[in-house]
């Protein structure tokens, strides 16, 4: 049995984290609850959710369902050297990050606010912005099963790699955070597009309105009009809409009811467990409703079990800490567009 190969391409930084029991007002010093540096960076943070995702707690790394390869660039320092290690030690490939002499590593700056769990993040991009087209004059061989990218590398280099893998015929996964405008052109080589609220509206040019992303409407031809086969849309607490824009057919996850202490790492720990479920998944299947509902639903469970602990990569939950008891109870059996544009609710079961 050939076992997938996943190559994460994009970010690493250190994460600086802050907790308090509020967000100081401007001018305003507050006392913090706590302090705290970690692993991070989008690219990183859903390495690990791949690797961890594949494998049960204490389980030897060959027996992981899955090979995961990160590629990135971190700052010949302490913090470039840590970032490795803690790939590394998750049972991640680390061959193709690029240490770029005089560079610092990326940092982000994390302010979590302790009662809603919610965050706000700074990200100083340093050696992830020294990642260039020249770094990827073709794919890495063997070619991946699946590329999972983001957007906190240079959009130049993202659009080649876009192009290389397009070329190849690999398949891509775009999580567009933070989210820019792309060429219209770059979402004919993504197969699936993973993204929250905010993301959604600013690459669809909606920003300005007032809409329910678990609706449909102008937004929401935009989005669909991107051409991406398969496209999630995270809503946090509220749970994902899934939809499948070539057989028109929507589904509706609904948020797990959990304790909400820290947030960060939700939206990255769904990329990476929808990645690695969908690289296992035969490449003849993996377009089928079925098959979709399950890794959808089963990418939401797992986001709601990170943001039950406080930190990132720590707090991303291995395969066995993930109940498949009941995976689609939260779920709807799927609608049609046109049952959904006549005010169908996406969630029923049918």
């Amino acid at each position: 049995m050939t076992i997938p190969n996943i190559t994460i391409i994009g970010s690493l930084n250190t994460d600086l984290i802050t907790r308090t029991s509020r967000i100081p007002a401007a001018g305003e010093t507050l006392i913090s609850s706590s302090y705290d540096t970690g692993c991070g960076g989008k690219g990183a943070n859903q390495a690990v959710a791949c690797a961890r995702l594949s494998r049960t707690k204490g389980s030897e790394i060959q027996d992981a369902e899955c090979t995961i390869n990160m590629i990135g660039a971190v700052g010949d320092d302490m913090f470039g050297r840590d970032l490795m290690n803690g790939l590394a030690s998750n049972g991640i490939g680390v061959d193709g990050v690029r240490v770029k002499g005089g560079e610092k590593s990326g940092v982000a700056v994390i302010i979590v606010e302790e009662e809603s769990g919610e965050n706000r993040i700074l990200m100083s991009p340093n050696a992830n912005y020294a990642l260039s087209p020249s770094d990827f004059k073709s794919l890495p061989s063997p070619l991946p099963d699946l590329i999972v990218l983001q957007l906190e590398i240079p959009v130049v280099t993202l659009l080649h790699i876009l192009k290389l893998a397009r070329e190849k015929d690999v398949e891509v996964l775009l999580n567009p955070a933070p989210a820019v405008t792309l060429p219209r052109e770059a979402y004919s080589a993504i197969r699936h597009l993973v993204v929250n609220e905010t993301e959604a509206s600013t690459i669809t040019g909606t920003t300005e309105q007032k809409h329910s992303w678990a609706l449909w409407g102008e937004h929401m031809e935009r989005l669909v009009d991107l051409g991406v086969r398969h496209v999630s849309i995270t809503l946090g607490a509220e749970g994902v809409i899934y939809l499948d824009t070539e057989v028109k057919r929507v589904l509706r996850v609904l948020g797990e009811k959990v304790t909400v202490v820290d947030s960060t790492g939700a939206g990255d720990t769904f990329v990476g467990a929808y990645a690695g479920a969908l690289a296992k998944i035969d490449k003849k299947s993996r377009g089928d409703f079925s098959h979709m509902m399950h890794l959808v639903a089963f990418a939401n469970r797992a986001a709601a079990q990170t943001v039950q602990r406080e930190g990132v990569q720590n707090a991303i939950p291995w395969r066995n800490e993930v109940s498949l008891e009941d995976i689609l109870a939260s779920a709807g059996s799927g609608i049609s567009f046109d049952e959904w544009k006549q005010g169908l609710d996406p969630k029923i079961r049918k």
